[in-house]
């Protein structure tokens, strides 16, 4: 091989053509990257902040503001005039310690004495008395019980109630709640008084003593009482007496008239009471 300053110098072009090469593949890689970045790369939108809601706030505004227009077109100006007015009555219906006050201008009331119930004038003797103020109820007619013999005995109480009593012994068996012949014979003659007040009711009720009674069909004084009171009670029904008007009840020995300590006492107790009530006057 040729060596020395001629072989130097052929090298030396061949090694300066390489460098453009070079040159040019940079460029051409460079061009590529910038044309890919640029295909792909997307810079975000900014966010634009909205507005909306003053429009809305607006249009309430001017609404109110309408209305406010409106309110003042329709309202009337208050004069002093009428001020006095509104002053005046209110002042008429306050006490006259109250009035006294406010015409002073001070805000310190006196006491205002409570007012005293109203009482009735005292009645002087002699004077005459208003029956029609007071309208005294009228009394229900009396009954005419005629002659019911000693069998019967007739009470009249308050409020047009009147009892018939009548003894056990005459109208029942001993511990028994059927009414013997006898027993009705005693009743039918107080149907002309019942059948006088059609209006009142027939109450009957059974008394008995303190003496216990204790059978299969009479347990205690109660069950006694109260079927001697309804056997009463049917036969009225039967001789056409209203069963509307009737109502019988057991009273047992809670009602004594005498003493239970005695015989004579215990046979006042055992009777059966025919109550006629007259009804209530409006």
């Amino acid at each position: 091989m040729p060596s020395g300053p001629g072989a130097a110098a052929k090298a030396a072009p061949g090694q300066n053509a390489a460098s453009p090469s070079e040159g040019s593949a940079n460029q051409s890689i460079s061009a590529l990257h910038s044309g890919r970045f640029e295909r792909w790369h997307v810079d975000p939108a900014p966010v634009q902040e909205e507005e909306t809601w003053l429009i809305t706030y607006l249009d309430v505004v001017t609404l109110l503001l309408a209305m406010m227009v409106v309110m003042l077109a329709f309202s009337e100006p208050v004069s002093e005039a009428f001020r006095g007015e509104r002053r005046e009555i209110a002042l008429d219906r306050m006490h006259p310690q109250v009035q006294a006050a406010a015409d002073a201008g001070t805000t310190i009331l006196p006491p205002v004495p409570l007012p005293h119930p109203a009482t009735a004038p005292a009645r002087v003797e002699g004077d005459p008395v208003d029956i029609r103020a007071a309208p005294v109820p009228p009394e229900p007619p009396a009954l005419n019980v005629g002659e019911l013999g000693e069998n019967v005995e007739v009470v009249t109480e308050a409020k047009g109630v009147t009892r018939f009593r009548i003894s056990s012994e005459l109208l029942f068996a001993p511990g028994q709640a059927a009414l013997t012949p006898a027993g009705q014979r005693v009743i039918d003659e107080l149907l002309p008084v019942l059948n006088q007040a059609l209006g009142h009711t027939i109450v009957v009720e059974g008394h008995t003593d303190n003496v216990p009674i204790a059978t299969a069909r009479f347990p205690s004084n109660w069950e006694l009482a109260a079927g001697r009171a309804g056997a009463v009670v049917r036969h009225l029904e039967t001789r056409g007496v209203n069963p509307m008007r009737l109502r019988a009840t057991g009273v047992a020995d809670t009602r004594p008239l005498a003493d239970n300590a005695s015989a004579q006492g215990r046979a006042q107790n055992r009777r059966v009471e025919i109550v006629l009530e007259a009804p209530p006057v409006n």
